[in-house]
């Protein structure tokens, strides 16, 4: 019987070659690096967007673009950012890395697993075609809101159908995460004993297939008032505006927490490696997760002070969201403990991983500002909030998918990169990421709206300061594809099994590249745990 069933899996998981490998891949490590490099092309597009609207906010007045087309930029910068690189980058890496952590042999649907991924590629093509259609793009800000988002043209149709097909690929994604951590795990491994980066990867999972449906839902309802005579969000008609933006930050907010939860894992993944001690409050940092997970559903009218809710509500959301920083602020603090008197060492991952600690810190002290209702009644949608929210998600997820790259790398290449290059890519963004951005608080403070191609002479100087600091921060980018396609060519020599002193995890105990196939037959935690007592590498 088990020649049998071994046989029909190697059959079912035989390598195809060429183009075939990739079109009808079902191994978790392919549709990985699928994903990867789908996310990888999505975030230059992307970028290529930002550096366009930078351009045109280097000088007041109007330089390069209408101001229909400059919305319709921010408009899909901010989905392609999101949808496009973000989230798909984090689907693969848990495709990669959750088997060879838990010591399982695939995902749990390898079929689902290609048809969450090839829905991609369609949805990003919606996206960038509704450019060339009669109106252009959608152009109500990537948050969609309505009134705008009604009369658009047909760009915002293809939008939201792109839409609908990101958030089925999530769906089919999270179904797979959620599966494969709570039935594959390797025997003798208790859900506490899994990798932190397993569990944020599952309590993410949970999150979109609660949240998804919910934005499919407001985009749908936007889509009948379009073309099908109702009145959800029509004014005109007795519908209501404000109710969209309670659909779509009932969404919204956990979103933020789906890109952000893995950005956790990654880190506290990344600094007890280099810090050579084990994870300070493991326990904790897993309560915590799902603490943020679960009053992520109770703070979105956070983001609607302006619209004039009663002050009972205001209040309400205002002490939920200052609540919400104390789960995150244990995982600080449990970070920088780890890092207490260990035997730190300085790598590119060790380095971009700090330097998410840090600058994620300031993106959630900002956001605390944001939460005290009367001051974010002043600072809405002004460049303050573009300031913070480009903290917490470039120098936070952004960030964090650099130091899985990196941390990673050998693993999924079999070669190591040129650490210098890796440092200078990490001071590079470093250094401009805050000319680009810092400035953008003091803007805000000083009542710049956002989504405006023109501007007082006041913020010239400021403006003109961010925009230097994208340009050079968007050319350091290039350098990491660079460093990226050295490395899969050979990079500085070949990678060991365990290039990282302090690997703990399953996956450094296959070699580099990882095969294949791996974990065909589940790996014997209690030898592992031997091995890494004598090593001194245990995680308590």
């Amino acid at each position: 019987m088990t020649t049998a069933t071994e046989h029909l899996n190697h059959g079912h998981h035989a390598m195809d070659h060429g183009w075939r490998r990739w079109l009808y891949a079902t191994n978790h490590k392919d549709i990985g690096t699928l994903y990867l490099f789908f996310a990888l092309s999505m975030f230059f597009v992307g970028g290529v967007m930002a550096l366009c609207i930078r351009a045109e906010l280097f000088q007041p007045g109007l330089q390069y673009w209408q101001p229909e087309f400059f919305n319709q930029l921010t408009t899909l910068h901010g989905i392609i950012m999101v949808f496009g690189a973000i989230m798909p980058a984090f689907t693969g890496l848990a495709n990669w890395m959750l088997p060879l952590m838990l010591g399982a042999p695939d995902m749990a649907f390898a079929r689902m697993n290609n048809w969450s991924f090839w829905l991609l590629p369609p949805a990003a093509a919606l996206l960038l075609i509704s450019l060339l259609v009669p109106g252009g793009a959608a152009g109500g800000g990537w948050t969609l809101y309505p009134p705008l988002s009604i009369q658009s043209g047909m760009g915002m149709d293809l939008a939201i159908f792109s839409i609908h097909l990101l958030g089925l690929s999530s769906i089919m994604g999270s179904i797979n995460i959620i599966t494969t951590v709570l039935n594959m795990r390797a025997p003798g491994m208790p859900l506490l004993k899994m990798p932190l980066f397993a569990w944020t990867s599952l309590v993410t999972a949970y999150l979109l297939i609660a949240v998804a449906p919910v934005l499919a839902g407001a985009v749908t309802m936007l889509l009948t008032d379009r073309h099908f005579g109702t009145h959800f969000f029509k004014a005109a008609g007795g519908g209501d505006p404000v109710l969209f933006q309670h659909i779509f930050w009932f969404f919204g907010h956990p979103e933020v927490y789906i890109m952000a939860l893995p950005a956790f894992g990654i880190v506290s993944q990344i600094i007890p490696v280099f810090a050579r001690k084990p994870l300070f409050g493991y326990v904790s940092m897993v309560y915590a997760t799902c603490s943020i997970a679960i009053l992520s559903f109770m703070v979105w009218g956070h983001h609607m002070f302006a619209v004039g809710m009663p002050a009972t509500a205001q209040l309400f959301f205002m002490f939920l969201t200052m609540l919400i920083a104390v789960p995150t602020g244990v995982k600080v603090f449990n970070w920088i403990a780890t890092m207490w008197q260990g035997s730190m060492t300085f790598e590119t991952p060790m380095l971009f991983a700090i330097g998410f600690v840090c600058l994620f810190t300031v993106g959630g002290f900002s956001g605390l500002i944001l939460s005290i209702a009367p001051v974010d009644t002043q600072m809405q949608d002004t460049y303050y909030v573009v300031a913070h929210f480009h903290y917490v998600l470039v120098a936070g997820a952004l960030f964090s998918l650099f130091a899985a790259t990196y941390y990673w790398l050998p693993k999924w290449t079999g070669f190591m990169y040129h650490e210098g290059r890796g440092k200078f890519h990490f001071w590079w963004s470093m250094l401009w990421f805050n000319v680009t951005f810092f400035p953008m608080h003091f803007l805000g403070l000083a009542g710049m709206p956002r989504r405006i191609p023109d501007y007082a002479l006041q913020f010239t100087d400021f403006n003109a300061i961010a925009s230097v600091g994208a340009l050079c921060f968007g050319l350091g980018q290039v350098f990491f594809l660079f460093n990226v396609i050295h490395t899969i060519r050979g990079g500085v020599g070949p990678a060991p099994s365990r290039p990282w002193e302090g690997g703990n995890t399953l996956e450094w105990e296959v070699p580099s590249p990882a095969p294949h196939h791996t974990w065909e037959t589940p790996p014997d935690l209690a030898t592992v745990q031997r091995g890494l007592r004598a090593q001194g590498l245990e995680n308590d």
